[in-house]
């Protein structure tokens, strides 16, 4: 999943910075939203979606409803953002639907939780694919991913982060291997290895849906594009339902193409899919490019996070005068510089707890999924909240209300029902850990909360 974040609501654009201007197309919107959905997750977690499926036709099935479901929630968003354009994403709408206190905790869990775990899941992304190139001892992913959180956070702090441009351009490089290597896949065909029992007795659909719906992460921040579109009452939509669309196809493709170059069995087994396909495609050299077109894709999408993580966590700080250190702004480089090196202390702290799980990435799933879903139903909720306050009529309106977020809902819902309760009974007590540890994180929110309202 690719993280995207909005800076807190009701803050001051940079100095220099204008109002958000239209210009952005229908073919500009539907890049940005498929650039913002597609990122290392597609390299990684078919072989967990595999694991939890039951079949072929199963394992597909997953990929097509991740799609219509990120669609349903996108549509929500539309009307969210198009009633609150300012930036601050889901803390205006918890702030202005729910109160201060939701809103306190949403920014609380980013910090700790979500964006964090986003990070170092990527990380241990970035580390299954860097040790195909160089193994680094016996816990190579987790030395890698280490590595990698440091560099990227004192790139940050010292003020070096990706252009726009370099971000576009790794995403059209990432489009692109993926059709490359799911046409390759197709043309050389492979032979598939028999399935393998799933997971601890028995496949969990459900929690192959959290892996999947990881993957198609980022479509909420699609929605923050309705103050730059033109014309966007009639653009809106149109950019949204075809920029997921364009994502389910490509990822129905790719995930065809592994299953026929290994088969169910063979996905299930691979601990780096995509280098496995390739194997089997163009040999060792194959494997060696691949590696590093996810290992950069990785990288890309860590700095993007890392870069807005601690701005939202700098501009939290201003609201709460107890998190104040976090909001010291260092002029040289222009960075949040305090807000920096906390995302990295956290990070590192999580790298070394999933270092003991047996897949780092998964074992940050299963950390953040949780607390992330929980925040999704509450921001869906939301709507109905604005919807029944009456008020101006919105640019943007869902279709199909109350059904499209009521489907949303009930789907957040049984997300944090499959994280929780198939972590815990499939995985066993390292990774039941990482999702109550999570789930604790966030509450402890709570009683920091009432703690900063005082002061």
């Amino acid at each position: 999943m690719d993280s995207h974040s909005s800076p807190v609501a009701g803050k001051a654009a940079p100095a220099g910075q204008g109002a958000p201007q239209t210009l952005l197309s229908v073919p500009d919107g539907m890049f940005l939203v498929i650039g913002m959905v597609i990122g290392v997750g597609i390299f990684k977690l078919p072989s967990l979606v595999a694991g939890n499926t039951t079949g072929e036709a199963q394992f597909l099935f997953a990929w097509l409803l991740g799609g219509a479901v990120s669609l349903c929630g996108a549509l929500v968003y539309a009307e969210l953002s198009s009633r609150h354009p300012e930036t601050g994403g889901e803390y205006t709408f918890l702030l202005r639907g729910l109160g201060p206190g939701a809103a306190f905790l949403f920014v609380w869990s980013r910090m700790t939780v979500i964006q964090t775990g986003v990070i170092v899941a990527v990380a241990f992304a970035f580390g299954d694919y860097a040790s195909e190139v160089l193994r680094l001892g016996e816990k190579s992913s987790a030395v890698w991913a280490a590595v990698s959180v440091v560099a990227l956070t004192a790139l940050n702090v010292a003020g070096t982060f990706s252009s726009k441009t370099l971000q576009k351009v790794m995403e059209i490089v990432l489009i692109s291997a993926l059709v490359v290597l799911a046409i390759g896949a197709l043309v050389a065909g492979g032979s598939p290895k028999p399935a393998v029992p799933t997971v601890a007795g028995g496949a969990s659909f459900g929690l192959a849906m959290v892996f999947v719906l990881f993957t198609y992460g980022g479509w909420n921040e699609a929605a923050y594009l309705a103050g730059e579109v033109r014309d966007a009452r009639r653009n809106m939509m149109k950019i949204l339902v075809a920029g997921i669309l364009a994502v389910t196809a490509l990822y129905l493709l790719v995930n065809f193409a592994y299953l026929t170059a290994l088969g169910l069995g063979g996905v299930r087994a691979s601990k780096a899919v995509a280098a496995d396909v390739m194997r089997l495609v163009a040999g060792e050299k194959g494997v060696v490019l691949i590696a590093l077109v996810v290992c950069i894709s990785a990288l890309t999408t860590m700095n993007a996070a890392i870069f807005t993580g601690a701005r939202t966590t700098w501009a939290f700080a201003q609201d709460f005068p107890l998190f104040a250190r976090l909001g010291a702004w260092r002029a040289h480089g222009s960075t949040p510089a305090n807000a920096l090196l906390l995302q990295g202390a956290i990070s590192l702290l999580l790298v070394w707890a999933a270092s003991f799980a047996r897949d780092g990435f998964q074992a940050m799933v299963d950390y953040t999924a949780p607390v992330f879903w929980i925040f999704f139903l509450l921001t869906g909720i939301t709507l109905f909240v604005f919807r029944y306050r009456g008020g101006e009529t919105p640019v943007v309106r869902t279709p199909g209300y109350p059904l499209t977020p009521i489907v949303f809902c009930l789907m957040c819902a049984y997300m944090i029902y499959s994280t929780v309760s198939y972590a815990l009974a499939d995985y066993g007590p390292k990774f039941g850990n990482m999702v109550l540890t999570g789930i604790v994180v966030m509450l402890a929110g709570i009683p920091l909360y009432l703690l900063a309202r005082r002061k």
